[in-house]
């Protein structure tokens, strides 16, 4: 019988043959449907992995494949696999939109070791750094003694927060995640998270990286962000803050040509929007209870692959 929340038959049939087949050192795998719906409950529930229901199995069981997958970038190869099959049936709107939303840290976020162990993947090796995703080039200490650096934690209007900046598809999917600290700006991270977007392909061929069309808000307004978007040759509709208008029109004509504006098509911006609800549907997402930013990033991963699946 299958729970609430749980993966159902059809979303089973479509993630199983993506899902690795050997265990960790000749082993076996735990009944993988049964842990993946004990790690979707604690994602939407936010609740302690202790409290786990004895359906999942054994809490550390549950735990543990979260926290493994999450470091060696399992969670991000399911994603990325089932982006694919959608976009080989041609069922990814291509008119992308971007923007960020704030996740508020739990206490229990705060004090991560300085130095941790370092995290293994499943086949036993490191864990793999990837910058594009996390982005600690300027590492915030978060209080509540000690604390790693680098753990996208900072301070921000809402208190103790991780940012979290997204594209996403015309239906509402999230097509690539990129944390920072909560107090880091949007614009910066515009480029990161259009670089991030990389959806492969289903036999020969490059994966798709250029979207047809970007829409953003105005906080997204700068000229490196639209010379990058020339330079990709992306249609864009992001609007000029009044202020930048004015200094353009001050500058006469070295202020350079006024910027396009789209108004049909900025309508549709409301589709991140909208991917940014159906996140903040997951508990664990809207409150960010991981001390490890790799670990809330596979939280977050696991919310935008079940929405993949459900949609």
């Amino acid at each position: 019988m299958v729970g609430r929340g749980d993966l159902t038959n059809a979303e089973w049939e479509r993630l199983e043959p993506l899902l690795p087949r050997g265990g960790t050192r000749g082993g076996r795998w735990s009944e993988h449907r049964k842990v993946i719906n004990g790690v979707l409950f604690r994602v939407r529930t936010g609740v302690p992995w202790r409290d786990l229901p004895e359906r999942f199995g054994p809490w550390e069981t549950v735990y543990k494949r979260q926290r493994r997958w999450s470091a060696d970038g399992m969670w991000e190869m399911l994603l990325a696999r089932v982006q694919a099959t959608e976009n080989a049936a041609g069922r990814i709107d291509w008119d992308v939109s971007v923007d960020s939303t704030t996740a508020r840290a739990h206490q229990h976020a705060a004090g991560a070791r300085k130095t941790a162990p370092p995290a293994v993947s499943s086949k036993g090796a490191p864990r793999r750094h990837d910058p594009g995703r996390i982005d600690d080039s300027k590492p915030v200490r978060p209080p509540g003694g000690g604390g790693e650096a680098g753990e996208c934690l900072g301070r921000s209007r809402g208190g103790f927060t991780t940012k979290i900046h997204l594209s996403a598809d015309g239906r509402c999917r999230p097509l690539s995640i990129v944390l920072t600290p909560g107090q880091r700006g949007d614009s910066p991270q515009f480029e990161a998270v259009l670089n991030r977007i990389c959806v492969p392909c289903i036999g020969p061929g490059r994966p798709r990286t250029r979207p047809d069309s970007v829409s953003a808000d105005k906080a997204y307004s700068s000229r490196s962000n639209r010379r990058y978007l020339r330079r990709r040759k992306i249609r864009h509709t992001i609007p000029e803050p009044k202020d930048q208008r004015a200094n353009r029109c001050r500058r006469g004509s070295a202020g350079g040509r006024p910027t396009g504006f789209d108004k049909q098509r900025y309508k549709r911006r409301n589709v991140v929007e909208r991917a940014i609800n159906r996140l903040k549907n997951f508990r664990a997402v809207a409150t960010r209870y991981d001390k490890r930013a790799y670990t809330y990033l596979g939280t977050v991963t696991v919310a935008s692959l079940a929405i993949w699946l459900r949609t």
